[in-house]
């Protein structure tokens, strides 16, 4: 009888052991998920990287008469009706392919506020062809023009600029996510040069 009264008292003992190793285990989870939504709400979100080299956000774009790959000539810049987004890229770079859906996803969202221009550079237009073809681009202006890039500054890819109806630049740079592709429409709505400098400012 002893035995087994031990033995209950053992198991007796375990299980209040377990139960309260399982609460302390959950107060851990709950406040370390509490910890990550702080850290995650003072985490500011990252803008496309501007280069400092090119032209200034507020600058009017001045018409500059490109190529399209369809043989047509685009007038990019100037006063329009709707925004341009234009994103430089090239068939050669992995990243803006796969970025490619995101691009459109967002200018689909836009309506028909935004008007998506796809630009590159390079003398072999049935590389271009190629590309567009396989990543149904067909029903987008797709210039090719190494002086646009110039002009816009663009020294990596993939690369964004946003310009207002008014033909005045509103934000430009280095795009490699989603965020960094709204920041720039978000640049745009908050009249601000960067996301970047809106963010310095509410913080400051």
């Amino acid at each position: 009888m002893v035995g087994i009264t031990n033995m209950q008292t053992a198991l007796i003992v375990s299980n209040l052991l377990l139960w309260i190793s399982l609460i302390v285990l959950l107060l851990a989870v709950f406040a370390l998920a509490r910890q990550i939504g702080v850290l995650h709400e003072r985490v500011a979100p990252v803008g496309a990287l501007m280069p400092t080299a090119g032209p200034k956000i507020g600058e009017l774009v001045e018409p500059l008469d490109v190529p399209e790959l369809s043989g047509e000539h685009l007038l990019v810049g100037g006063v329009k009706k709707y925004r341009t987004l234009i994103y430089f890229l090239s068939p050669t770079c992995p990243i803006c392919k796969s970025l490619l859906p995101t691009v459109l996803s967002m200018v689909v969202d836009e309506g028909e506020s935004l008007q998506l221009i796809l630009a590159s550079d390079g003398d072999d237009l049935d590389v271009h062809r190629a590309y567009a073809e396989e990543n149904n681009l067909r029903q987008y202006p797709y210039v090719i023009s190494q002086p646009l890039g110039m002009r816009m500054g663009v020294n990596k890819l993939p690369f964004a600029v946003l310009i207002n109806k008014e033909g005045i630049l509103r934000a430009r740079g280095l795009v490699n996510s989603r965020e960094h592709l709204e920041s720039l429409v978000q640049a745009d709505e908050l009249d601000v040069s960067s996301l970047q400098e809106y963010l310095g400012d509410q913080s400051g």
